[in-house]
């Protein structure tokens, strides 16, 4: 088992393909008229599509094939886990958490299916095991909320697989695409707790199903010829690495309209270098389609949840994948504005960088505070948290008291006030001796807060709770 530094790198900062950067390597010839306008628009559409499919590739190389890279966890079919909380050093990772240490294994179910297994976890702490396809949604959740705390096998398979159920495996869960993302999130209570952690993530295995029931190896796979690719790689040929992308990724009968159209224009070969011809000839139609398609995505995210005192919800898009069939809009939205975020009823991630009434939030100006009412803290089956991040590079503060967050396991050493409420002070400066406890260290600069809800029961999802809005405090 690898040892990991960081859980997702910085390929899933949003606005990783922009389409003004989209860039050909070769001479644009002319185009005008109904071929260039149907060109125009297929290219529109995919770009919408196959925006998941290249940003999880990214990942994908970045964290299992690129052994070089520093966002490296562990080979195809292995295991990588964090050994130690994320701290300010940390800034590939955008809006890191403290709440979990990871485990991440990229799976390869074009030979055979794999098997995951968790151990026995305590009552009392959460542990999951998130599933996602190389289009970015979830297919599957195994831990606290789903298959319960007991110790289990569960069974990933590819999306053609027809074979029989293993005797002793609890779950089977089928991938949409032939190379699939497991991650691990196991709940440190407090840093006080890595035993705990590190205790659980050596019960977690992922294995091939013939090493599970110690039958004979089928054949290999045929080896693959992965493209590098990093930020600006994709940006330069975002079109090259969606044909090669599409290779991994069977047609679905939902799909098959779309993907006939994209073929129309060359794009499903499996092949990076098929498509330079078509680029060539039609660039100006190829980066319309890409601009026009990335300003749907950003106006969907714009308006993907509701803004209640300031408090942002786009970041708790739903990420089962049963909400977005053929919604291959919704889907872009997703991958950009929260890729690999846990579904809806798992989790949910509301931000704030903002007043109620839209003034950024800047501890370089003022101070700042968070009230809950008495006995109005979040309705959460699980735990909850909120963390501070320095707006710009969107990574944790550094601080005297090395505290990057405030969570439900904090508050028997926060001070509640007399009428039962409990206040959050969000300044860069540390408050009066008897308020520290309750001090999240803010930046010298602008800031966000991401209140982190886990174990969404009826009154979240009912929307029957409002979070307060950050106060100015001078």
């Amino acid at each position: 088992m690898k040892t990991l530094t960081n859980p997702i790198g910085r390929w899933l900062l949003s606005g990783l393909f922009m389409a003004a950067s989209l860039a050909v390597q070769a001479q644009t010839e002319s185009a005008p008229g109904p071929e260039a306008a149907r060109i125009q628009a297929t290219a529109e559409d995919a770009y919408i599509y196959g925006l998941p499919l290249v940003s999880t590739y990214a990942v994908l190389y970045a964290f299992s094939v690129d052994s070089a890279s520093p966002q490296f966890k562990a080979p195809i079919n292995q295991l990588g886990c964090m050994a130690k909380p994320a701290t300010p050093a940390d800034k590939a990772i955008p809006f890191v958490n403290n709440d979990t240490l990871y485990c991440n294994a990229w799976l390869d179910l074009r030979a055979e299916p794999m098997v995951i297994s968790v151990p026995a976890v305590e009552k009392s702490r959460y542990h999951s095991v998130m599933l996602t396809d190389l289009s970015s949604v979830n297919f599957g959740l195994i831990g606290t909320n789903t298959t319960g705390n007991a110790a289990g096998d569960f069974l990933v398979v590819g999306p053609d697989w027809q074979g029989e159920t293993p005797a002793g495996i609890k779950g089977v869960y089928r991938a949409t695409s032939l190379f699939s993302n497991a991650l691990f999130r196991t709940q440190l209570k407090n840093l006080q707790d890595i035993d705990g952690v590190r205790a659980v993530q050596a019960g977690y295995h992922v294995r091939s199903l013939s090493n599970y029931l110690g039958t004979a190896t089928p054949p290999a796979a045929a080896q693959i010829n992965f493209p590098k690719i990093d930020r600006e790689l994709a940006k330069s040929n975002f079109f090259g690495y969606l044909n090669f992308v599409l290779g991994l990724v069977p047609v679905r009968p939902e799909d098959r309209e779309l993907r006939e159209r994209i073929a129309s224009i060359g794009l499903g070969s499996g092949n990076f270098d098929t498509f330079k011809t078509l680029a060539a000839k039609y660039r100006p139609q190829l980066m319309a389609g890409v601009q026009a398609g990335d300003a749907k995505i950003n106006a969907l995210i714009a308006n993907a949840g509701p803004r209640v005192n300031g408090w942002n919800w786009n970041f708790s898009l739903d990420s089962d994948r049963n909400n977005y069939t053929g919604d291959y809009l919704k889907r872009a939205a997703l991958a950009r504005a929260a890729p690999f975020g846990l579904n809806a009823d798992e989790a949910r991630y509301p931000i704030s960088s903002t007043l109620a009434n839209g003034e950024p939030l800047d501890a370089s100006k003022h101070n700042y505070s968070l009230t809950f009412k008495a006995g109005e803290l979040p309705p959460v089956e699980q735990f909850w948290s909120l963390t501070m991040y320095d707006a710009a590079s969107r990574s944790f503060v550094e601080n005297p008291l090395q505290r990057y967050n405030i969570n439900s396991g904090s508050l028997p050493q926060m001070q509640k006030n007399a009428d039962g409420s409990l206040t959050i002070y969000l300044q860069k400066d540390a408050p009066a001796a008897d308020k520290q406890a309750n001090w999240l260290p803010a930046p010298d600069a602008p800031f966000s807060v991401i209140l982190r809800l886990y174990g969404i029961g009826e009154t979240l999802k009912n929307n029957a709770w409002v979070i307060p809005p950050v106060m100015l405090a001078d």
